[in-house]
């Protein structure tokens, strides 16, 4: 009989857990499984262990106790009845069965273990409510209307009433306000109603860049918040009878059962995703050799500032594309201004405990987000910590982002908040893997991983989602397809891992080309080196005339120096005429030289140089089409079929391959 925590009072009231074999751990650290934001409550405060057949409450430490009716305990074994209270949170400990005599079981989000199944349903889980899974579960309920059945499962949702809504940040969920671009060629392949939805309040979005060469029917990429995307989808997904919303993350171990009852379970619950690495012996391991240089995996960190700017997007448009350090991404000035760091600066990017006075890399790690207090201070709600280099006025890396804020003419208290992001590059060998084969009591069950748990791989923050919404709507195509209630088959799915193999193929194309760059002689440095070289290099040069520049690690090689700030100046000036030569046509308002020149000579002559030489974007290689999902599932389209035991190799395709400016 499953056993199951039930919460009675605070954020999680009416929520359940089903208890399995891997411990629960309650406290406000955000990697816990359930996360309790009382003050009361500790880091790590207290865990459910199963022992010899019991499940034991175990206080870990805590400063304020664990209770269970009311009396303090260090160790406890449970009983069904057993009231739990952590801070100002209290759980009840009880039996389904038992649950069930006074809650509504669709409240629980438990499964009746006798219910009716429909062999037409096509039944599937999503694990992961963000908007590529709630994307797909809507783009699917629309294609098979009224032969599917959709379980959706997040663990940063609360149950509101009969709907599900995202829990805020005094319930441990901080949202994502960070603002994306969405190509057309995305955004119009969803439903009618999800680009009302999205689009239909013209407030929400903003047209920042240009129309480039995947512009579909005229329309150009939409600059939106995420946050606005998921509150939009997620209000969808509550109307829909066969779309049922689990307010709870999803276990791979505890739910082995539903996987086998189920068709289909979708994975897309990010790059970290958990029930992926559950099933890595189905689908592969993920391979980084491909993405090293001179034998190091390279990985790029970037600091997302939020900002308010006050320039004009076609000036924004032309300071992002004419340099490789910094990238305004905003809906009418508000956004995030994010920051490619260097490898000492990304070992700077820390927090502070201040009652302990501790580091802690949660911002690194995690990452968090840091919202602007008095003084200075940019804090962690969830683990208290304190951004050190704003703390540290003086500190390279403040200095830095205050010469960033300069650069997007963003007064400092307009910086409210700030992050990071780690850019990562894998090559997986499969999207698509059967866990389970058919029985006579079970149907088979195929896995799918879409969005950042299957290409995290993105050339920049805030462009992953056009690549998460084509793969579920791969999905859906491929599903909607092929579904005719019998067992689902390995060669269902060949458009759709062709699909997904060409996505990988156009972001890692991107990727690789936007964290490094090769030079006239034929030598690949990564970007973030030819930065911190050019920091390296001393304004004075000797007395034979060349500047002095200090050794920056193997990876680097001479950087070409300028003599003077006014050098510098120059050529990012030339280099931004050409760019705007070719913006012209698409984008009015750009700024002329003398604008440009009187903004550029407020920047301190280290930045300059640093500006200079990062070299602008590489748009001809990051640019171009997105890859067009459209080319599987037209009639006769050709379909990849392997000719050898090798991994399938992406497909050629000559429309994303055209290299194109994207602005």
């Amino acid at each position: 009989m499953l056993s199951v925590i039930v919460g009675r009072t605070g954020p999680f009231t009416g929520q359940s857990v089903v208890l399995g074999e891997a411990p629960l751990t309650f406290g406000r650290k955000s990697d816990n499984d359930v996360i309790i934001v009382s003050v009361s409550a500790s880091r790590f405060h207290a865990e459910i262990v199963a022992e010899n057949g019991m499940y034991v409450l175990h206080d870990r430490g805590s400063r304020n106790g664990t209770f269970v009716n009311e009396q303090r305990v260090e160790r406890h074994e449970l009983t069904p009845g057993d009231t739990i209270r952590i801070g100002d949170e209290t759980f009840l400990f009880e039996t389904q069965e038992a649950v069930e005599t006074v809650m509504d079981l669709s409240q629980m989000d438990l499964p009746r273990a006798n219910a009716v199944v429909d062999p037409g349903v096509l039944r599937v889980t999503v694990t992961g409510g963000g908007p590529v899974g709630l994307a797909f579960a809507l783009l699917l309920e629309e294609a098979l209307t009224g032969r599917v059945a959709i379980t959706v499962y997040d663990g940063r949702w609360v149950r509101d009433g009969t709907s599900v809504i995202w829990k805020d940040a005094a319930q441990g969920n901080v949202r994502r306000q960070q603002v994306v671009t969405v190509q057309s060629r995305q955004y119009l392949a969803l439903t009618q109603e999800m680009q009302t939805a999205m689009f239909g309040d013209s407030s929400h979005f903003a047209e920042m860049w240009p129309l480039g060469p995947d512009s579909v029917d005229g329309r150009p990429p939409r600059n939106i918040r995420i946050a606005y995307i998921e509150d939009q989808l997620l209000e969808l997904a509550n109307r829909k009878p066969a779309i049922r919303l689990v307010p709870k993350r999803f276990d791979p171990t505890e739910q082995g059962q539903l996987i086998a009852r189920d068709h289909v379970l979708v994975i897309s619950e990010g790059g970290r995703s958990r029930t992926r690495e559950h099933f890595a012996d189905r689908f592969g391991m993920a391979d980084a050799s491909i993405y090293s240089l001179d034998g190091e995996h390279l990985q790029d960190v970037v600091l997302g500032l939020k900002v308010k700017s006050r320039l004009s997007d076609p000036m924004s448009v032309l300071l992002t594309v004419a340099q490789n350090r910094f990238l305004l991404n905003s809906l009418r000035g508000e956004g995030f201004l994010n920051m490619r760091l260097t490898r000492e600066e990304a070992r700077n990017v820390i927090g502070i405990d201040p009652v302990r006075q501790v580091f802690e890399e949660c911002i690194a790690a995690r990452p968090c987000l840091m919202s602007r207090h008095e003084d200075n201070e940019f804090a962690c709600p969830t683990h208290g910590t304190l951004f050190l280099p704003a703390l540290l006025r003086s500190s390279p890396l403040w200095k830095r982002i205050l010469e960033g804020l300069r650069l997007f003419d963003v007064p400092e208290e307009d910086l409210s908040a700030i992050t990071s992001f780690r850019l990562d590059m894998v090559q997986r060998p499969r999207f698509t893997a059967q866990l389970t084969r058919p029985t006579a009591d079970h149907p088979g069950t195929y896995g799918f991983l879409l969005g950042d748990a299957a290409n995290a791989i993105h050339f920049w923050p805030g462009r992953g989602l056009n690549s998460g919404l084509a793969s579920a709507v791969s999905l859906a195509r491929s599903l909607s397809r092929v579904w005719r209630g019998r067992p689902l088959r390995d060669a269902d799915f060949i458009r759709h891992e062709a699909a997904m193999s060409m996505l990988q193929y156009r972001h890692k194309s991107r990727a690789w080309n936007a964290m490094v760059t090769t030079d006239e002689r034929g030598v690949t440095r990564a970007i973030k080196d030819i930065i911190d070289a050019s920091m390296d290099v001393t304004a004075k040069p000797e007395a034979g005339g060349a500047a002095q520049q200090k050794p920056s690690g193997p990876a680097a090689a001479p950087a070409s120096v300028s003599t003077s700030a006014g050098a510098d100046l120059e050529i990012l000036l030339d280099r931004m005429r050409s760019i705007r030569e070719r913006l012209a046509s698409r984008m009015p308002g750009l700024p002329d030289d003398n604008v440009l020149r009187a903004h550029l000579s407020t920047l301190a002559p280290a930045t300059l140089r640093t500006l200079q030489e990062s070299g602008a974007w590489d748009t001809l290689i990051v640019g171009g089409e997105e890859a067009d999902i459209d080319i599987f599932y037209q009639q006769d389209a050709p379909v990849f079929v392997p000719t050898s035991p090798n991994p399938p190799q992406p497909l050629p395709d000559p429309r994303t391959s055209v290299l194109l400016d994207p602005a």
